[in-house]
């Protein structure tokens, strides 16, 4: 066998074997590529989390103050069942003074009322929000997931081809060198 024909197999085997190295790294990429897909999807349930957390406080506060604005209508309204039974003008004063303080109290609380039910609204979008982004994130992974395992299995045919490939070249060589 001549020296040109022993090159051009070497140069056969060594572009096979580079193939062949080339896939097998990128197959060797793949836990790693699916962890990183892995890791978005976990970041955007972490903030569709953090939407209902949110919103979940701020629900718990507002319920909060609707206690204290039934609180202080209940206050009132004992206060002005004693306005009607007071004797003397100072015992009349001192229970208007209870049911302006009950009656600012009462007006504070269904202030925060209002302000937590408009939050709640912007904090509902945010979950609404963030739902979306998580399914869409989800719609994304699993294609990419099903690319991957895609190019998986043609890695591994890819590989098993070079190695046929390779097998063959060996054994010609074996078949001329006799």
């Amino acid at each position: 066998m001549s020296m040109n024909a022993d090159l051009e197999k070497l140069i056969v085997l060594q572009r096979l074997d580079s193939a062949a190295h080339a896939a097998k790294a990128r197959l060797a990429e793949g836990p790693e590529r699916e962890q990183a897909l892995e890791a978005r999807l976990s970041a955007a349930k972490d903030v569709v989390a953090a939407a209902k957390a949110a919103l979940a406080e701020s629900q718990n506060v507002r319920r909060e103050h609707e206690k204290t604005v039934a609180l202080h209508q209940g206050r009132l309204s004992k206060f002005r069942e004693q306005a009607m039974a007071v004797k003397t003008n100072q015992e009349y004063h001192a229970i208007q003074h209870e049911i302006t303080f009950a009656q600012t109290e009462m007006k504070a609380a269904e202030d925060a009322v209002l302000e937590k039910m408009l939050e709640g609204d912007d904090l509902t979008a945010d979950v609404k929000k963030a739902e979306a982004a998580l399914a869409g994130e989800q719609k994304a992974v699993d294609a990419e997931k099903k690319t991957l395992a895609a190019e998986a299995t043609a890695l591994k045919g890819e590989l098993d081809s070079l190695a046929a490939e390779r097998a063959e070249v060996v054994r010609s060589e074996e078949h001329t060198s006799e």
